[in-house]
């Protein structure tokens, strides 16, 4: 067997089989929705803020599992994963992850023959229990949202779980893969004001586009030699948020064939609050691509693409949020060296100015982030005292999960060891380390 038809076993899906439903199924589903329709909305609504749904505070009354609901006459299911350690005093993300044609709710929840590791996508693994995740399960197994019945399915689900688990309803995400991707796409024309942000993985418009005309955070992810969907109907669901999201319209650059590779864009000019990336890749139908190889699977570089695009909104725990960290000796900002975005860029201290290299947000995940997707870091995953504190793309490892405490310090979750002005400089550049706790003044911080 050829080596990517059997990775891309490994999550649920033949690929032969998969070309053939969705063939069909194009063909019947724009006979049934036609054209888009036209809804009325305000293309300047506001971005929500934080708010606890009614299950906050009480007693869960879900847990992790298949559950059934009704939904426009038909019983309907999902499959919820509730964090570890759930906490009915914490505002939880809500992810909904859709299957693909002919997958189930249990493809997406299972992970397939990769397990945890690919389940939801990978997004569950990354989420470090920072997430309630929810897989719906497809008529048919697929999404062809007949007179809307799939977006009701999807209000009726939220209206479920939010009254029996705390959710933060300004952050809501959709995301999925092939007709899933198209159902998430759906959602992002009819519920713009209800999802956070989407991710449509090699989609097309199959599920309908009811409304359409509001602004969402968009990330789309396409191979540019799907066979299936081709590209141009990724770049076609994109052109609609970058529009609507009033972006700067460009012709985004995409990887050579046969380069194995893949190119992320975020484009300029949107709307605050209102991102749209797009990332193209050398290759097929398949929502887990890997660099350099023929093969698919859990390594793929999609899923910390989608988590750090997703987790850019975060609330944060409780007095968290964008804001600087102020050393409690030198009345300096932590601050990336020169303003770069590179991975491995050192930390350092510099007057406070506000940049956007002095704004950090804490995520409920235990990550302090700057630019949105780049993470605190120790450097190389090391824990002796001197190691150096940088940035790198945030990927959910024990190195990039720190401790705001109530002391002032901040300490990794990984070593135990403190945040520290080296060598207690307070001058400009002063080099941050990690450092033995000792309780001295260049080791507290104000965060925020």
């Amino acid at each position: 067997m050829h080596r990517r038809e059997r990775s891309v076993r490994g999550h649920g899906y033949a690929p032969r089989r998969l070309a053939a439903l969705i063939g069909a199924m194009v063909v019947a589903v724009v006979g049934v929705l036609g054209a888009p329709s036209a809804q009325a909305a305000d293309p300047a609504a506001d971005v929500a803020p934080l708010a606890a749904s009614a299950g906050c505070g009480s007693a869960p009354t879900l847990s992790s599992g298949t559950h059934t609901i009704q939904s426009g006459g038909t019983n309907r299911s999902f499959i919820l994963r509730v964090p570890d350690n759930y906490d009915s005093s914490r505002n939880y993300p809500l992810i909904f992850a859709f299957h693909w044609n002919g997958g189930t709710a249990g493809d997406v929840a299972g992970g397939g023959t990769d397990g945890q590791l690919w389940s939801y996508y990978g997004l569950q693994r990354l989420s470090n229990n920072s997430a309630i995740f929810v897989a719906p399960q497809g008529i048919g197994n697929g999404w062809a949202n007949s007179g809307g019945r799939d977006v009701t399915f999807v209000d009726d689900m939220i209206a479920r779980i939010e009254s029996g688990l705390c959710v933060d309803t300004a952050q809501r995400f959709a995301l999925g893969f092939s007709y899933g991707g198209g159902m998430s796409y759906s959602l992002a024309c009819s519920r713009a004001t209800v999802f956070r942000a989407v991710a449509v993985y090699a989609g097309g418009q199959l599920s309908g586009c009811s409304g359409g005309t509001q602004p969402i955070a968009y990330l789309g992810i396409h191979g540019i030699g799907d066979n299936v969907l081709n590209i141009s109907a990724g770049r076609s669901l994109r052109d609609r948020f970058v529009a609507n999201n009033g972006c700067t319209p460009q012709n985004a650059p995409e990887p050579a064939s046969g380069s194995r590779t893949h190119i992320v864009t975020s484009y300029s000019g949107c709307r605050a609050g209102y991102p749209v990336q797009w990332a193209a890749f050398d290759g097929g139908h398949t929502p887990g691509p890997i660099d350099g190889t023929y093969e698919d699977g859990w390594e793929t570089w999609t899923s910390a693409v989608t988590w750090n695009f997703f987790s850019q909104f975060g609330s944060g725990d409780p007095g968290g949020g964008d804001g600087q960290i102020v050393g409690a000796q030198s009345s300096r900002c932590l601050d990336v060296a020169g303003q770069s975005q590179s991975n491995g860029a050192q930390l350092q201290l510099w007057d406070c100015n506000g940049a956007a290299n002095q704004q950090w947000t804490k995520t409920a995940a235990g990550e302090l982030r700057v630019y949105g997707g780049k993470c605190l870091d120790a450097e190389g995953g090391a824990t002796a005292p001197g190691t150096r504190a940088i940035i790198w793309d945030c990927h959910g490892g024990a190195n990039q999960r720190w401790n705001v405490n109530s002391n002032g310090t901040i300490t990794s979750v990984q070593s135990g060891l403190c945040l520290d002005a080296s060598g207690n400089a307070t001058a400009n550049g002063t080099r941050v380390v990690l450092w033995t706790c000792n309780g001295g003044a260049n080791q507290r911080w104000t965060v925020g």
